[in-house]
């Protein structure tokens, strides 16, 4: 079970308006005592209701919006068969 102070709620925002809500634990690799094995786990997709709710009860929680510009579309012309 991890506590306040290991485990980590990310929001996600994108100009789309979509909002993704992750979870992290701090984990070892080998032992707590050996710092560099000490890490984030991968993130952990969760819902938004479990976000809040442990917002509400003071969890560690982070909000991260990204700016990134809509994709490009190029045009491809279509090769004509021989």
């Amino acid at each position: 079970m991890h506590t306040k102070q290991t485990v980590r709620y990310i929001c996600e925002f994108y100009p789309s308006g979509r909002s993704y809500y992750y979870k992290q634990e701090y984990i070892t690799h080998d032992s707590w005592q050996n710092l560099d094995s000490v890490a984030w786990s991968a993130p952990r997709p969760i819902r938004k209701k479990t976000f809040l709710k442990r917002e509400k009860e003071g969890y560690t929680t982070e909000y991260r919006h990204h700016e990134q510009p809509p994709a490009v579309i190029l045009p491809f012309r279509r090769r004509l068969e021989a």
